[in-house]
């Protein structure tokens, strides 16, 4: 199995990835990643696209369909398959994760903190004010990844979202958390790549300049896909769009463990 870091910047729309996440367009620039533009699923809310990002299943089937909506996945997924391959997965991220793969529903007196969880996730740090800073997250995930070693690791990111809904996206404010995550990712990034992690970034819907997201129009649903791998064929490949749910095979392909039967078996993704 080879390690994956998986990074989900929450809101984050593919307009405003292009432009301010610097470091990961020069990345692209010189051959050493793959660009993708992903076509969000619909709704374009966070508790359904983190269901579907990580099983491959449209909502309709997986049944969170708002984010409401609070009950423990009962279908595979990236953090499940890769526990049955021998894998050890972990996570630092926004509560709703650990109701979707460890345990529902979330109790902030006792969930904050999961280590050798009986859960999907091995080991996690949930928070659950839209307000925790990035900076955080990225720590909380640099512990957990270098305590633990993990196969499987997510960092989930809010700010982008929090200064979308308050301020809509093209805001100076809303650009200034997608370049201030950037910022995190450029100091991350080489060391990940130096320690033989393959690193996916990507989000789970985009925004409006209402600072709405649910529908159907592309900046809701415009979403950005970077992979670091050397499995994967270097280049910007954004001229069509991709599917959102080329996302939780690509990532099982990138451990390389098996693909639920549910999931796309055939991925736009080019692999070498």
């Amino acid at each position: 199995m080879k390690k994956v870091i998986f990074v989900l910047l929450d809101a984050c729309q593919y307009e405003a990835a292009s432009r301010y996440l610097g470091f990961l367009e020069h990345m692209i620039d010189y051959g050493q990643g793959a660009k993708y533009k992903v076509l969000g699923e619909l709704p374009s809310l966070s508790k359904p696209m983190y269901a579907t990002l990580l099983t491959g299943l449209p909502v309709y089937k997986h049944g969170i369909t708002c984010n409401e909506a609070g009950f423990k996945l009962p279908y595979d997924s990236v953090f499940s398959l890769c526990k049955k391959a021998g894998g050890v997965t972990a996570a630092a991220a926004y509560s709703w994760m650990s109701e979707l793969y460890n345990h529902a529903p979330f109790d902030h007196l006792t969930d904050r903190v999961q280590l050798n969880s009986d859960g999907y996730i091995d080991h996690g740090f949930y928070y659950w004010e839209d307000t925790y800073p990035d900076s955080h997250v990225f720590a909380e995930g640099e512990y957990l990844r270098n305590t633990y070693q993990p196969d499987f690791i997510m960092y989930h990111t809010m700010a982008v979202d929090e200064w979308g809904h308050i301020k809509g996206a093209g805001s100076a404010e809303y650009c200034n958390a997608v370049s201030m995550v950037g910022h995190l990712l450029a100091l991350a990034l080489p060391k990940w790549m130096q320690d033989g992690y393959q690193v996916v970034v990507t989000a789970d819907h985009g925004m409006n300049e209402l600072g709405i997201h649910v529908g159907t129009d592309h900046p809701q649903r415009d979403t950005p896909l970077y992979i670091f791998s050397d499995k994967v064929e270097t280049g910007r490949f954004e001229q069509e769009y991709i599917s959102q749910l080329n996302v939780a095979p690509m990532l099982c392909r990138l451990l390389g463990i098996p693909v639920s039967k549910d999931m796309l078996q055939e991925l736009e993704v080019k692999f070498r």
